[in-house]
């Protein structure tokens, strides 16, 4: 006999399992499957018993240009910029009696150290990287998981989604451990042939 734990709930957070249900529409981008999920919950859908399962999952990293100590300086500016625009005004809320002139001032000091960290940093590390670009997990494909109760519903309610595609057969919801397996089709056993009559008809007698 085992003790359900208190930090039950918790656990299932920090260890989440596969959702349980049946495919009713596969899409090849997030944007279409988060449509279908718009379609069912404008029609009043419970959804709550729907999730969206990316499938074949793949770290993509796009590249969006070649870094150069201009544009290195440039950003290295915007950035220490922004962050004397926050200072300055910090400063300005609860110090009443600090001017405008301080506020610019912090604007073009952070500037000035944005722009020396970043052309440092890039001289350090210029020849490990020359290039920026943005990391992305994608998938594949992108299924709408519904309860096996309400697949029809789903099904008649995105009946009219003309992106709805068939659903990919590479992937399935786990199955529970307590299922019985599927029952494997039992063939009807094979008829014997006849046996083949080897024997030839009796020879005339010769006249």
């Amino acid at each position: 006999m085992t003790t359900p734990s208190p930090l039950g709930g918790r656990n299932r957070t920090l260890f989440p399992t596969m959702p349980r249900g049946e495919i009713v529409a596969a899409y090849e981008t997030y944007v279409d499957a988060q449509q279908a999920v718009d379609v069912l919950a404008r029609a009043d859908f419970p959804v709550d018993k729907v999730s969206i399962v990316g499938s074949d999952l793949k770290s993509v990293e796009r590249v969006t240009g070649k870094l150069t100590w201009g544009r290195v300086a440039l950003a290295g500016a915007a950035s220490g910029a922004w962050l004397g625009i926050f200072f300055g005004l910090l400063l300005l809320i609860f110090s009443p009696t600090v001017s405008y002139a301080f506020v610019i001032a912090a604007v073009l000091i952070g500037a000035g150290f944005g722009m020396l960290f970043g052309i440092v940093s890039y001289a350090i590390n210029r020849r490990r990287r020359d290039y920026t670009s943005v990391m992305q997990v994608i998938a594949t494909s992108y299924s709408v998981l519904v309860d096996s109760d309400l697949v029809n519903r789903a099904r008649n309610l995105l009946g009219g989604v003309a992106d709805v595609q068939a659903a990919p057969g590479g992937w399935a919801p786990p199955a529970h451990p307590s299922d019985p397996p599927p029952a494997q089709p039992v063939q009807p056993p094979a008829q014997p042939e006849p046996p083949a009559d080897d024997q030839q008809p009796p020879a005339p007698p010769a006249s």
